[in-house]
């Protein structure tokens, strides 16, 4: 399915189309999984089905990485949830393909616990939906798992 760009967004990443085994942004077409935000690079994602999908992979499709933790940090520290790092985006939508399956939440725990909301939806819905939160401005990744021959559901 082809998509239309807004002229106001034509300089930051847009879904521009989505199919079988395929996403496009910007007009490049992408066989493989990718994770992006408005701004900067269309990087390869290392998942080929929801099954993949780690803490660790969710942090980097988020353009963030696991925090080094200091082990006896806590007896210095008062005990408080950690805060949304600078960098972090509001949301990740996480498109696993042609249906929607969802995440464990031992998967989803380690971004929900820095304040960032976790999507989990369809790639066609991830993709259309990413559009209009990047167009209103929002600071929303994606990372997308192309859809194959399954029906949406």
């Amino acid at each position: 399915m082809k998509l239309h760009t807004d002229p106001a967004t034509a300089a930051l990443n847009t879904v521009t189309a989505y199919g079988d085994g395929y996403i496009e942004v910007n007009q490049v077409r992408f066989s493989s999984s990718v994770a992006f935000g408005p701004e900067g690079e269309v990087t390869q994602w290392p998942v080929e089905s929801p099954a993949d999908i780690t803490p660790t992979l969710l942090l980097q499709a988020a353009g963030l990485s696991e925090p080094v933790r200091d082990p006896l940090a806590f007896l210095d520290e008062p005990e408080a949830a950690p805060g949304r790092p600078a960098n972090a985006p509001e949301v990740l939508l996480v498109g696993t393909g042609g249906r929607q399956q969802f995440l464990r939440p031992d998967v989803l725990r380690p971004l929900l616990a820095l304040g960032i909301g976790v999507e989990i939806m369809d790639t066609h819905a991830a993709s259309r939906t990413y559009n209009i939160l990047m167009a209103e401005g929002r600071r929303v990744v994606v990372a997308l798992i192309p859809p194959t021959g399954e029906s949406q559901q």
